[in-house]
């Protein structure tokens, strides 16, 4: 019996008996018309902690083990901190760190797991220079010595926004974009955002960190975010919330 074409196509979309297309899993950007490609990407994980009575012991084992990164006071717990690492290898975080955390000062701490995230940045396809969108901004956003305040949260959007025409999703992206390069240029917050499809015990999709100098600015920052259309309609949760002022971050 004579088959259709669709009857002879293998499961992964080619024709049966061909090899299927190799993966490209690379970050793109465009660059004078071209697209261009990079497969390096950071990865930065938010770790916290309560009943710790002396921040400064913890920096410093933190920069005794060369971590790279920012150790905040938590606003919201008078002996909690908040460590936020990065590394372009994450081998880093389950050997390396994970040794230091159980390790004095850190094992005598209250862990708190429903502050843990980890994510990866990433590129959204029209940024010109990827190294520096994915290796160089985000690093240095985290550890710049006028960025004083920091509020780290996770977001997870609505499964409808993945079913809405690129285009569409173009322009709601491209309104958090103009916000945010709004409180930039003003030099009043800057952000981190991070993918964590995947990365995240609760399936959230993204971790954003607001940075700068005052406290009052990042809390505008979400507050603004209420009135834009991905939040109003697309996302379906946020939080929980960190809220720290720096006490450490490496030395640029």
């Amino acid at each position: 019996m004579a088959t259709s074409n669709e009857e002879t196509k293998s499961e992964t979309g080619g024709r049966a008996g061909t090899a299927p297309e190799p993966l490209d899993l690379s970050e793109k950007g465009r660059r004078g018309g071209e697209t261009i490609s990079l497969d390096r990407r950071l990865f930065m994980k938010f770790t916290a902690f309560g009943d710790c009575p002396d921040p400064q012991e913890a920096a410093a084992r933190l920069e005794a083990a060369g971590v790279f990164g920012a150790l905040y006071l938590d606003a919201n717990d008078p002996q909690g901190i908040g460590i936020m690492v990065a590394d372009e290898d994450p081998e880093f975080f389950v050997t390396t760190l994970r040794t230091l955390f159980n390790e004095p000062p850190f094992d005598e701490y209250y862990y708190k797991p429903e502050f843990d995230m980890l994510g990866r940045s990433y590129s959204i396809g029209y940024e010109p220079d990827l190294e520096d969108t994915l290796l160089v901004k985000p690093r240095q956003k985290l550890v710049n010595p006028k960025h004083k305040w920091a509020v780290w949260y996770p977001l997870q959007r609505s499964k409808g926004f993945q079913r809405l025409p690129r285009d569409h999703q173009m322009r709601i992206l491209s309104e958090h974009g103009t916000l945010a390069k709004r409180f930039g240029v003003a030099g009043l917050a800057n952000d981190i955002r991070l993918a964590c499809h995947g990365l995240d015990r609760n399936d959230n999709d993204f971790i954003v960190g607001l940075v700068g100098p005052t406290l009052h600015p990042l809390s505008a920052v979400v507050q603004d975010m209420r009135k834009t259309e991905q939040t109003a309609q697309y996302l379906d949760s946020l939080g929980p919330f960190f809220v720290g002022r720096v006490a450490w971050q490496t030395p640029q």
